[in-house]
């Protein structure tokens, strides 16, 4: 029976399948947020874990840099320390090992601010000339460029921790992918190992806390 105008066919379309859905348990339903899928070729694919997500966008989730959500920005840089008193008698206490005129010059500036005094030594002989030069009183630090050119650290620094033993910190610096080297610097005797980028952060705290004569209490950050 053909249906008049103005009157739908079918029962007034109560009846009829609607076309375009599909049912529920079909296989290209898009699943739920925080829900596995599944592709046609049978491979389990997990959501994107936040984490990953933040590391592969440089660890701000995708955000456009100066819009970052409160407490998730990044971390503040650390407070130079107070400098130490003026001594123009003191001694030398920080020796350093490094051909690198970034570093060297960083330090020297570092060491100014500080008002502590740090002497660069090519050679053991030339450490051993200056250590006399101190009497009795050693070392309170080393600093060793573990990539010198004209020293061997990882040979010098054992012949060193076993004449000054522990009254002497011995630090060393390197890149942070040279992990073969950090861990044979650790093995001969030095006591800290540290990326370039840590170690110039923390340049101020070292320099204040082993510059500084053994009548002045330390402080600490």
């Amino acid at each position: 029976m053909n249906a008049g105008p103005g009157k739908p066919s079918g029962g007034g379309g109560r009846n009829r399948r609607r076309r375009g859905r599909r049912p529920s348990n079909q296989r290209g339903q898009r699943p739920g947020p925080g829900q596995a899928q599944q592709n046609p070729d049978g491979i389990y694919t997990a959501p994107m874990d936040h984490s990953y997500r933040a590391a592969m966008t440089g660890g701000n989730n995708g955000q456009k840099p100066g819009r970052q959500r409160p407490g998730f920005g990044a971390a503040y840089p650390l407070a130079e320390p107070e400098p130490l008193p003026v001594r123009e008698d003191a001694n030398s206490r920080i020796f350093a090992f490094v051909d690198d005129l970034f570093f060297a010059a960083k330090i020297q500036e570092t060491a100014r601010k500080m008002n502590v005094k740090v002497e660069f030594v090519k050679s053991d002989k030339d450490l051993v000339e200056r250590m006399e030069q101190n009497g009795e009183e050693k070392p309170s630090l080393i600093i060793f460029d573990l990539n010198h050119n004209s020293v061997k650290p990882l040979t010098l620094i054992p012949k060193l921790k076993s004449k000054l033993k522990k009254g002497t910190s011995i630090i060393g610096f390197l890149s942070h992918v040279q992990g073969d080297l950090k861990q044979k610097a650790h093995e001969v005797g030095c006591d800290m190992v540290l990326p370039r980028s840590a170690f110039s952060q923390n340049l101020p705290q070292l320099l204040r806390r082993h510059g500084a004569p053994e009548d002045v209490e330390p402080t600490v950050q």
